[in-house]
């Protein structure tokens, strides 16, 4: 009962936590043409954030972890042949 109790509180604590860390204003609007960025000229295609390196690290990862389920198939099968 104790166990369940405080799971409840806990879940209770980190639900209420995630609505107060959200609750939080909206900035100032910075004025200007939303179209011309404010300065006369468009923003950048895909308004200029960098996804190059984060993309290349997650491809990365995803290669190495496919890499190794191969190599630990290949292996298995090996062992078998073996056999």
């Amino acid at each position: 009962m104790k166990k369940n109790l405080l799971a409840i509180i806990l879940t209770s604590f980190f639900f209420v936590l995630s609505f107060v860390v959200t609750a939080q204003t909206n900035p100032p609007d910075p004025g200007g043409d939303p179209e011309t960025g404010g300065g006369g000229t468009p923003p950048p295609m895909g308004g200029g954030a960098p996804i190059g390196g984060g993309t290349l690290i997650l491809i990365g990862l995803g290669a190495a972890y496919g890499g190794k389920k191969v190599y630990k198939i290949v292996k298995e099968n090996h062992e078998e042949l073996e056999s």
